[in-house]
């Protein structure tokens, strides 16, 4: 599968997994290349904690509620700190956003699937530093993301986008 295949092939998946494990080899290279990831000024603020230990996952899926990636064979947790890298600028949100975008397409690459979830993890009720303090993350990080992985059990449907010419444009907003 080419770049441009996987961009178009990824879309969130939140259906149930199949029971097939995940091997250590793939989660390697998913991580791999969200650690290849651009960062602002190289301050390299993203972390990863891949988890495919069934007894691990169980204790994690207790603290997320509404729950989310019950029946994934295997996650990946994202971890961020906030470190200044120029002037008084923090790039730490892009730094992890660029590198859960390079792991969902990598994921679609190996033939897996997954969902991007921070909101759920970030909101009032914090689940991500529950989730945290089970893996044993030093307080300096904060866990902003919770990333299912495994073969989809259902059909992979993208939602329905705007058209090209509503949202993109050459030379100027709503040109050409």
């Amino acid at each position: 599968m080419n770049t441009l295949e996987a961009i178009l092939r990824r879309h969130s998946y939140r259906g149930e997994f199949e029971n097939t494990p995940v091997p250590r080899e793939h989660l390697t290279l998913i991580m791999q290349a969200g650690l290849d990831a651009p960062s602002g000024c190289n301050k390299q603020t993203t972390s990863l904690i891949a988890v495919d230990d069934p007894s691990v996952l169980a204790k994690l899926r207790t603290v997320i509620d509404p729950p989310v990636g019950e029946t994934a064979p295997a996650a990946i947790c994202v971890l961020t700190r906030k470190i200044i890298a120029y002037r008084d600028r923090c790039f730490s949100i892009h730094d992890y956003s660029a590198a859960i975008e390079n792991m969902l397409l990598a994921i679609t690459d190996l033939g897996y699937q997954s969902c991007w979830y921070e909101g759920h993890i970030t909101d009032l009720d914090r689940i991500g530093d529950k989730m945290a303090k089970m893996l044993g993350v030093p307080d300096e990080y904060e866990l902003v993301c919770f990333l299912p992985v495994g073969v989809p059990k259902g059909e992979v449907r993208g939602p329905k986008k705007k058209p090209f010419s509503e949202r993109a444009w050459f030379n100027g907003f709503g040109k050409e």
